[in-house]
Parts: structure tokens; C-alpha cells; sequence
């Protein structure tokens, strides 16, 4: 097997620092790396993405990845990531990420230390 881009590497190495309940979006993992953008971190989370949380990687209007929307609401549910309860108008009725509570800043401390004070309820 050939060995994986440095680049994707990188992106890969980010997506396994996010917390569980915490997620980050494409051009969060971009500036956190100093290095691409938006559209190549979701190019390696395409590619590479199956080996870590992937459903913590994330698109900035905090919608589910489509086609995917199943199985990384079952991951979302397990970990208490913040959810938005869906708008009747939202189609299959799923709801969104909370982007304001789930995201993560990338800053490593304690256990639990990078979880903010908003926690509480989710769907």
C-alpha cells in the first residue's frame, strides 16, 4: 500500500485530536493545519477519512454529510454532540449540528477542560 500524502496525514492526525462531542468544521481543520483549505480537507476526508471520527469533521452550515446523514447521527447521539432540532421544512427531517456549542477550538488541555460551559441538552 502506498503511503498516505503528508498533507492527508496531517488532516488525518486533526480529525483523531477532536474530542468526542466536539466536531470542527473543513475550514477550521485548514487554519488549525496553517495549510490549504476548505474544499482539500474535505477532499482527504473523502479519500482517507474511514480510518478516523470522521463525523467530526464537519461542513460550516452544520448540516449532515449527505449520504452519510444515518450513521453520523447515531455517532452524534452516542457522543452528546449539540444538535439544532430539524425545521419542518428541513428534508428527512434531520437536525443540524449546533455549531456554536460542538465546535472545538483545537486547543489540547485537560480532560474535560475543553468543553464549554453550554452543554447540556441535545437531540
Amino acid at each position: 500500500m502506498d503511503a498516505l500524502p503528508e498533507y492527508a496525514e496531517r488532516v488525518l492526525d486533526v480529525a483523531d485530536l477532536i474530542p468526542p462531542g466536539r466536531i470542527m468544521t473543513y475550514g477550521d481543520v485548514a487554519e488549525w493545519l496553517g495549510d490549504g483549505g476548505p474544499r482539500q480537507v474535505g477532499r482527504v476526508m473523502a479519500l482517507y477519512g474511514a480510518a478516523v471520527p470522521w463525523w467530526r469533521v464537519v461542513r460550516a452550515d452544520g448540516a449532515l454529510l449527505p449520504g452519510h446523514e444515518l450513521r453520523a447521527l447515531d455517532h452524534y447521539r452516542a457522543e452528546s454532540t449539540p444538535l439544532r432540532e430539524a425545521s419542518r421544512g428541513a428534508q428527512g427531517h434531520l437536525p443540524r449540528l449546533d455549531m456554536r456549542r460542538a465546535r472545538w477550538d483545537g486547543v489540547i488541555g485537560e480532560a474535560g477542560a475543553d468543553r464549554d460551559a453550554g452543554g447540556g441538552a441535545h437531540t
